[in-house]
């Protein structure tokens, strides 16, 4: 039947994206089994991992940001911060917290600050305190220099929806085994990174470009 046909077809493999500069294997990782994303009919993800104390993801950030701004239509972005401990836990509530707050100019600000400092002080916990309170009283503090109020931030911090994203973090970071960042996953089928790619930011960003358009092509992000 008509139906019978769809659904065999629906559960067809794609044929894995190759050329003679990319290969299965070398240049990315196939996810087996392909996990479903959140990305709208005809869009492909691209899901980057990040922590906003890695240099490496620092060193990629003006790389991203010039392909978001010049990506196809087609190509859905969104960012996922690692879980791996508590200071990396503490930089994602941060994170969640100003995309809550619709201040997505901080994340920029926050990354340069943190990396500024890092790269003086050779600590990665910059923003995060003792306890939980002194972690959000620093983060607070840093937010109310760019016009956010405390209690904005400390209701943000502490919302239902911020909690939610961090779950839902948790649970990716465990699907994809994410173990260094930057990490690339596009359209939850394949997983690479920069030394993959090749070594350099401008090879990462010429494989996502790839495997979108192999994605988009041969499945209609369907």
């Amino acid at each position: 039947t008509s139906d019978a046909s769809a659904a065999a077809a629906a559960n067809t493999p794609l044929a894995l994206p190759t050329s003679s500069e990319w290969r299965p294997g070398v240049n990315y990782t196939v996810i087996s089994p392909a996990q479903p994303t959140n990305a709208p009919p005809g869009k492909v993800q691209v899901m980057e991992m990040f922590w906003l104390a890695c240099p490496h993801c620092y060193a990629l950030e003006p790389y991203i940001e010039a392909w978001r701004k010049s990506k196809p239509s087609y190509v859905q972005f969104v960012r996922v911060p690692v879980m791996w401990g508590p200071v990396q836990r503490a930089h994602a509530r941060l994170y969640y917290t100003l995309e809550a707050l619709g201040r997505h100019d901080l994340v920029d600000r926050v990354f340069h600050y943190i990396h500024d400092l890092e790269m003086q002080t050779r600590s990665e916990s910059i923003l995060v305190g003792s306890s939980k309170a002194n972690t959000m009283r620093m983060q607070q503090a840093f937010a109310a220099k760019y016009g956010v109020s405390p209690n904005a931030f400390a209701s943000a911090y502490n919302s239902f929806d911020v909690s939610t994203h961090l779950q839902q973090a948790e649970e990716i970071n465990q699907v994809y085994e994410i173990d260094s960042v930057p990490t690339i996953i596009v359209d939850g089928r394949y997983k690479t990174d920069v030394v993959k790619a090749g070594g350099t930011e401008n090879k990462l960003i010429a494989l996502i470009n790839f495997l979108t358009r192999w994605d988009h092509d041969h499945q209609n992000a369907g």
